[in-house]
């Protein structure tokens, strides 16, 4: 980005971030947090702590956007080099394609359900017309650009905070607060089981993304404000939307019967006829802020994989990822919430990894990055930095090794936990075999390792 198109200030940062995650979503992410076995006052704990943490290191990462004025993933460069950076570039792409899968899966699951209760038609020749819909809209908005983005995001949220405020409203009278205060409570281990899906599930998935919208901020920002505003806006929605949801949850069994396999649909038996419509919208509305935010992300993803496409090139490729994962969410898994949570993990351990990573080394840099150097293999970022790319490798290791899915019929987990199995450790014998607390392992390996040692690296790099 020039600096003459460097504009704004650091509140510019609250609208696109507050749009991708002002999200009816939030309200079924309560529920399964729930379903680790919290008492509701835990379950707040968790939430919290998990989302006010998680968007934390987005505004951390932020920070890299003044420093440079390329995106996340090319920055990323200086601290794997230039032709090391594949790795992680890589995981992101397949991070944010599985985002924009899960949101379009979402979309369709829901406004199936919503036309069935209307009376207007059900089966598969409706899921394909509302599926090719949706598909068509996130495509065509990922070929417009960043001005289009930051226009279409601040309406989006404006339009979905109003529409979630009468949610509220309409689906209230199902508040039972004796069921909220019976709920018994789980203990630390399941505590931290929350605590590190709620990381995983919100801010964790929007690490890789943290500076693709500073980067347009001029260089004299506030870092406190870019750091606050991106956090802010980031972390606002998903708290009060999943403390809703806890008490909503609690209060109606049904929903927590039915929300794993139609996670938006569920919620929706708790409002009148009428709202339907505004509620399907207002679910809609949220998808697709976060779907477009991926989408023009992941085309960011692919440029510093070093392929020469045009933005809709890019969001072709998306499009046929979107169809083939949707596909299976919609018509082949007997479940949504399974997989969902296995690829959550699967994608989770490297992505806190590689978090852990950049913001170690960003906190050793002084000076802004060089950017003509994080495009040549030979300049002062060089080809592969085998510090970060190692440490990266060491925190996966560690942290698939502490993960495990409850679930046996997902075979494509079977492989995890290996650490767990060498001591001894299983879901008989421990509560700690479910935590999945190798999310957080790997994000603190990564940190500390590249820390410690990243050290010398950086020191010849602004040399």
């Amino acid at each position: 980005i020039p600096e003459s198109e460097r504009h704004g200030v650091p509140k510019d940062q609250f609208w696109p971030w507050a749009a991708s995650n002002v999200s009816i979503f939030g309200i079924s992410m309560a529920a399964w947090i729930l379903g680790f076995g919290l008492s509701f006052g835990e379950a707040v704990l968790a939430g919290l702590i998990g989302i006010v943490f998680s968007f934390a290191l987005v505004g951390i990462i932020a920070l890299a956007g003044k420093r440079g004025s390329a995106p996340t993933l090319v920055l990323s460069r200086a601290t794997f080099g230039v032709k090391g950076n594949a790795l992680p570039t890589l995981v992101s792409y397949f991070l944010l394609v599985g985002w924009e899968i899960v949101l379009v899966a979402l979309g369709v699951l829901a406004t199936t359900t919503v036309f069935k209760r209307l009376g207007w038609g059900e089966g598969d020749g409706v899921k394909i017309a509302i599926f090719v819909v949706i598909i068509a809209v996130v495509v065509s908005s990922g070929i417009f650009g960043f001005k289009f983005i930051m226009r279409v995001q601040k309406w989006i949220t404006l339009g979905s905070v109003a529409l979630t405020i009468i949610f509220i409203g309409q689906s209230a009278h199902d508040i039972y607060f004796e069921k909220i205060a019976a709920a018994p409570a789980g203990g630390p281990v399941v505590l931290v089981a929350g605590i590190i899906y709620a990381m995983t599930a919100f801010g964790l998935g929007w690490v890789n993304g943290g500076a693709d919208y500073s980067r347009y901020l001029p260089r004299t920002a506030s870092s406190k404000g870019i750091f606050g505003w991106t956090t802010f806006g980031s972390a606002i929605a998903p708290a009060v939307l999943v403390i809703y949801g806890y008490m909503l949850a609690l209060s109606d069994d049904g929903i927590r019967q039915r929300i794993g396999g139609d996670p938006i649909g569920a919620i929706s038996t708790v409002l009148p006829t009428w709202f339907l419509i505004p509620f399907i919208i207002l679910a809609l509305l949220g998808f697709m802020g976060g779907a477009i935010l991926d989408i023009y992300s992941s085309g960011l993803n692919l440029l510093a994989l070093g392929f020469k496409l045009k933005r809709y090139q890019a969001a072709a490729i998306d499009g046929v990822f979107m169809i083939i994962g949707t596909i299976y969410f919609v018509w082949i898994a007997g479940d949504f919430f399974w997989p969902f949570q296995a690829g959550l993990y699967i994608l989770g351990v490297p992505m806190a990894a590689w978090a852990g990573i950049f913001i170690a080394d960003l906190a050793l840099r002084k000076k802004s990055y060089d950017e003509a150097a994080l495009y040549d293999a030979k300049g002062r970022y060089g080809s592969i930095n085998w510090v970060a790319v190692g440490t990266m490798l060491v925190a996966m290791i560690v942290g698939y090794g502490f993960i495990s899915s409850p679930d046996p019929s997902i075979t494509f987990t079977t492989w995890e936990g290996y650490l767990y199995g060498a001591l001894g450790i299983n879901g008989d014998n421990s509560p700690w075999y479910y935590s999945n607390i190798g999310v957080f392992l790997a994000l603190a390996v990564g940190f500390v390792g590249q820390y410690l040692l990243g050290r010398k690296a950086v020191a010849r790099q602004e040399a």
